[in-house]
């Protein structure tokens, strides 16, 4: 790395060996020195500084139960294959990558402007939003649902990226392509609109609210009807959960980690609940 930002500061006697693995899983570049009795992980990006400290909150000793769905590594002829299977879940990684492109992570705010629930005006250093209502009236329906694809960051958008394809996969093959959409849209919905009733006039993104939603459906529908297309990994949900309830306790903000989106992923955690329970008992009482 040409240049590097610290990202991390940790005793000399942390184990970081489980969480570099992980980072190198994830492509994420970095590197670890020795200095002043401390370690210190470097990394050449400051949008990475956020994302990694986040990261490390959650998987301080990497991810040794296989939690997260690993990037794919597969032939070209196999990815094509596994994306035809998928055209619905390829679609929506694909939207959301053009919007990256395009608001280039977020630093684009005139880009951001057109996609956010509310919309703004900068002046000097500060945002001032429109009444959602005046831009309803106007006839900009979309802001509803957009912001799902907007993400701050790279590593943000991995993340995301990587379980939408892993969860979304699933329910696509188990359920089909308008189901996956009819349920992206609604987790959608209803995580943009309960982050904006409980936090206000904002600037928030990401596909987190849906994956949540998504999460929960694949849960309650599998305990449910069990089936091998909702049976995820060990200690997933336990893991998620528990993250949720770090993220609500106020401590990752306290970290100094910037501010998460907690109604939205409460709110999708329990539509997607209560839609796994609907159509778990539904596949249930069809055997």
């Amino acid at each position: 790395m040409n240049t590097a930002i610290e990202a991390l500061r940790l005793p000399l006697g942390t184990d970081l060996s489980g969480f570099v693995a992980l980072l190198q899983r994830l492509g994420v570049p970095h590197r670890v020195s020795e200095e002043g009795g401390e370690q210190v992980l470097w990394v050449p990006d400051s949008r990475l500084v956020r994302e990694v400290g986040l990261l490390y909150a959650r998987f301080p000793e990497g991810d040794p139960q296989g939690a997260l769905p690993a990037p794919p590594r597969r032939s070209t002829s196999g990815v094509l294959r596994q994306l035809r299977r998928s055209p619905l879940t390829s679609l929506m990684l694909l939207a959301t990558l053009l919007v990256a492109a395009l608001t280039l992570l977020g630093d684009n705010l005139a880009a951001v402007g057109w996609l956010t629930f509310q919309e703004f005006h900068i002046q000097g250093d500060y945002l001032y939003f429109v009444p959602l209502a005046e831009s309803l009236a106007a006839g900009q329906w979309w802001r509803l649902l957009t912001p799902m694809l907007i993400h701050f960051g790279w590593l943000h958008l991995a993340m995301n990226a990587l379980w939408y394809w892993e969860l979304g996969q699933r329910i696509e093959a188990r359920q089909g392509a308008p189901m996956l959409l009819l349920l992206t849209l609604l987790f959608g919905l209803a995580s943009n609109v309960a982050q904006y009733l409980f936090g206000g006039p904002a600037l928030f993104g990401g596909l987190s609210g849906v994956l949540y939603g998504l999460l929960g459906h694949c849960w309650i529908f599998h305990r449910l009807a069990p089936g091998a297309a909702y049976r995820l990994p060990p200690g997933v949900v336990v893991m998620m959960l528990i993250w949720l309830l770090v993220c609500l306790s106020g401590l990752v903000t306290a970290l100094g980690l910037g501010a998460i989106a907690n109604a939205a992923h409460v709110a999708g955690l329990v539509a997607g609940c209560l839609t796994g329970a609907l159509g778990g008992a539904w596949a249930r009482r069809r055997g």
